[in-house]
């Protein structure tokens, strides 16, 4: 399995909104874009996705823009990968195993249906809500102070 920029940047831009989100006031996504770097244009079909699947809500108007669906700490990364990447499959013969003659008996498929639930496990460990701690623990790590 290999991450797009689709899931990483749909990633770092759901981080971006659980952080910015304050009491129900909708994030901008240009707001997004501009913090992350990311074409607003590109963060609009991500965030389309995000949104038919449930993990965004839009409020539209001219104080408009996107919230989390629900809480941060209920939403984990596989929740966000899965919708931008699909299914955590390493080879194709794990989730169709008609694609192969050999599926039945094949010891390396067993390989790597256990390296996509291992995936799936990770990716299921963490919430927004980790990640977004995780990174401001890291910003204040990265932040030198000089003394005079």
């Amino acid at each position: 399995m290999r991450v797009s920029t689709k899931g990483r940047y749909g990633l770092r831009a759901m981080m971006d909104l659980a952080a910015n989100q304050k009491d129900e006031v909708p994030v901008f996504l240009a707001d997004i874009a501009r913090r992350q770097g990311i074409s607003e244009k590109y963060l609009e079909h991500i965030f389309a996705a995000l949104r038919a699947a449930g993990l965004v809500t839009t409020v539209r108007g001219r104080k408009g823009g996107f919230l989390l669906a629900r809480g941060p700490s209920e939403t984990t990364v596989k929740d966000i990968i899965a919708v931008l990447e699909g299914p955590c499959v390493v080879v194709d013969c794990v989730s169709k195993p008609r694609t192969c003659k050999r599926a039945e008996t094949c010891v390396t498929r067993d390989i790597w249906g256990l390296l996509g639930r291992k995936i799936e496990e990770v990716l299921s460990g963490y919430t927004l809500e980790q990640l977004v701690e995780m990174q401001k623990e890291k910003s204040e790590k990265s932040t030198s102070m000089y003394y005079i």
